[in-house]
């Protein structure tokens, strides 16, 4: 038999407020309408400008509005109930969005440099008093959009925040490069900016893939350690030693943990249950937790974790 937990979170873990949601779904939505509207005009103005700058920029908006859009799916799809199709829910579904924007960012970045290159052998003329207008006009819309999403702490809000960063920084480039180009005509520049613009994106787009990467993988959460859940386990009244091990990503700030634990008396099992529960909840802060008793040591080649010895590094720590 095993044992299913969905205990309260205790401790000092720091969990999202349940309004938290409501709040990152409006601020996701005036987003969506402010970098809908100014993608517009920094089109117009890069076309009007001749400014690669410009145009990366609003090129950097138009994939933002279809990375909100995502967003705001994924958060109305995260908060359905589970269902017999889907036993754990939804609530993943903001980390795929995540990747797929951070998919949809490296694709901005191929043609950002593609078209710098282009344009650095074949200049073309840019008119910087327009430059600097609508690209301070963004700036201006991206600085409040990314105040809106710095409030969200899931992996979705930190996804679209991650592009509103990117178009601020595209902003302060098409600035400079009009800056420039007003005051001393070289028309190089704009390109030139392009391509920084396209490595910050890329840097900010790495960090978001690694970040989505293991909970897509099931990985361990990089704020828990394997072995020292398991040799806290194993310290638990009543159990000699632990196998079949698996902690995972639920979603971006909540963990599950699975596990056989081979124990002594069977009738001690409630109790020694009970204590693993509470053990996980308020140290390691896991509240999904399916504990199965086992009797005899597990197959050989399965990862057993040794009753450890108490040392400074196993004692409860303060998360």
């Amino acid at each position: 038999m095993s044992d299913h937990s969905h205990s309260a979170h205790r401790g000092h873990h720091h969990h999202v407020p349940h309004g938290a949601s409501g709040s990152e779904r409006r601020a996701l939505r005036i987003a969506l309408v402010l970098t809908a509207g100014f993608a517009v005009v920094e089109a117009a103005g890069g076309w009007w400008a001749g400014s690669l700058a410009l145009l990366s920029d609003a090129g950097h908006m138009v994939t933002d509005v279809a990375a909100l859009a995502i967003a705001l799916f994924a958060q109305h799809l995260a908060g359905r109930p589970p269902s017999r199709r889907a036993s754990y829910g939804y609530a993943r579904a903001e980390v795929i969005a995540a990747f797929s924007n951070a998919l949809i960012m490296l694709a901005v970045v191929g043609w950002i440099a593609f078209e710098a290159v282009r344009r650095l052998l074949s200049p073309s003329p840019v008119s910087g008093g327009v430059v600097i207008a609508v690209a301070a006009a963004g700036l201006a819309a991206n600085m409040l959009c990314a105040w809106l999403l710095s409030r969200g702490r899931s992996l979705n809000s930190r996804a679209a925040l991650v592009h509103v960063l990117g178009d601020m920084a595209g902003s302060v480039a098409a600035l400079i490069s009009g800056a420039v180009i007003a005051t001393t005509g070289w028309v190089p520049i704009d390109p030139l900016l392009s391509l920084f613009v396209a490595v910050l994106i890329l840097y900010s787009t790495w960090l978001l893939l690694r970040a989505a990467m293991p909970i897509l993988m099931q990985g361990v959460p990089a704020h828990l350690s394997y072995d020292e859940i398991g040799g806290a386990l194993a310290r638990v009244p009543g159990v000699t030693t632990v196998h079949d091990l698996h902690v995972w990503h639920m979603t971006s700030e909540r963990a599950a943990l699975s596990a056989h634990l081979v124990i002594r008396d069977a009738a001690e099992w409630p109790d020694t249950l009970a204590a693993a529960q509470r053990l996980l909840a308020e140290r390691f802060g896991i509240d999904h937790v399916t504990l199965q008793p086992a009797w005899r040591s597990p197959i050989p080649g399965k990862r057993v974790i040794p009753v450890l010895p108490i040392s400074v590094k196993d004692k409860p720590s303060m998360h």
